[in-house]
């Protein structure tokens, strides 16, 4: 989505503030319609999946909140209820949208917002001959699909990737990770803050971030993952589907050497990220969706992972960029100090300016954390 902090950054936290009425804290993951207001069409899935469905609107048409909504969210949490002609226009789209899938794809979700208006809020209807007769060629890079290059292997990517953090020895002698930095994001204006990281093997992160209005904490516990951040429309939320598998590559991630391991299945194949040459690896375990990690050909290291959500009106996608990888100090592997996540309800980026490894972390820090107070 094209950036507009304030504005998104705004709308949301009116949009938290409004479901705090409501609902005092989440012990389970809320259906939509006991979370907000007005809901009509996207009834019955949970909370975290309709804040994924608006971040598919949102990138389909390049709109922020107040793209549907009534200008008065930004000062009236109640005015999210508003009907307004595009919201009823949407709720109809959707309509359309499932109906045609249930009709013509036996229910799998074929066509999106994203098939017709790809970042316009108008579909075009007119072809383009510059497209059929140039040399323009449309690139998805958050697509799922890939075509396997039998030629690579996964295997040797991994030993390549992890003996240029230092080796295989050391990445598995790994236990914890504390980092701290600053965060900067649609919700904080774009301002930096202060941020810690905690991670322990195998598959445990947390993520505090020191917001102007309190911590901000994100927690996966290694089975269930959970926020309780001032933006979101729940002081706390319990994540699903999507959205708690990739918080579970979030932690993977944060300990090479188990990557490989956490998929059943790796499929390869050569592409680029703008100007650089990259080798692909698929993850796929039984049931879910995949996960893509791209490594940078000539450097070996991991440069990108991407991840989706299955949401009732689409896929939506999660992509994470891993730049400056340095030396940390006294534990012989190298790890990225700087972090871009983008995804459909928004972008943050961290850098981080320590990072130390192998320390003592209370068990506590990976419990469900304890609902945002506002």
């Amino acid at each position: 989505m094209r950036r507009a902090p304030s504005r998104l950054a705004a709308a949301l936290a009116l949009f938290a503030l409004a479901a705090a009425g409501r609902i005092a804290s989440a012990q389970a993951p809320e259906s939509a319609e006991n979370v907000f207001r007005n809901i009509q069409v996207l009834k019955g899935i949970p909370a975290d999946e309709f804040m994924d469905t608006m971040g598919m609107f949102a990138s389909s048409l390049v709109y922020d909140c107040t793209g549907c909504h009534v200008q008065e969210i930004l000062t009236d949490r109640n005015a999210f209820a508003v009907a307004t002609p595009r919201i009823q226009r949407a709720r109809q789209m959707v309509v359309m949208v499932n109906a045609i899938n249930k009709t013509y794809f036996a229910g799998q979700p074929r066509v999106t917002c994203f098939t017709c208006h790809r970042g316009d809020g108008v579909p075009e209807m007119i072809p383009d001959l510059a497209v059929q007769y140039g040399d323009v060629a449309y690139e998805n890079s958050s697509a799922m699909r890939i075509f396997p290059d039998a030629r690579l292997s996964a295997d040797k990517i991994f030993a390549r990737y992890l003996q240029a953090l230092g080796g295989t020895d050391r990445l598995r002698a790994l236990t914890s990770v504390v980092a701290s930095g600053t965060y900067a994001g649609f919700n904080t204006g774009d301002a930096k803050v202060p941020i810690e990281i905690y991670a322990r093997a195998p598959n445990q992160r947390t993520q505090v971030v020191k917001s102007f209005e309190g911590d901000a904490v994100f927690t996966y516990d290694g089975t269930n993952a959970w926020a309780a951040e001032g933006w979101r429309q729940l002081p706390l939320m319990t994540f699903t589907g999507g959205n708690l598998a990739g918080a579970c590559v979030d932690a993977i991630v944060s300990f090479p050497a188990g990557i490989q391991q956490a998929f059943a299945q790796w499929q390869a194949m050569p592409t680029t990220i703008g100007d650089r040459n990259v080798q692909l690896l698929q993850g796929i375990n039984p049931g879910e969706l995949p996960v893509n990690f791209y490594f940078d050909e000539e450097s070996g290291l991991l440069v990108r992972t991407l991840r989706w959500n299955r949401t009732t009106v689409g896929t939506v996608p999660t992509q994470v960029d891993f730049d400056d990888y340095r030396d940390v100090a006294g534990a012989g592997v190298r790890m990225p100090f700087r972090l871009h996540v983008r995804w459909t309800n928004g972008e943050n980026a961290i850098e981080l300016g320590q990072i130390r490894t192998n320390v003592p972390i209370d068990a506590a820090r990976f419990a469900r954390p304890a609902p945002f107070k506002r």
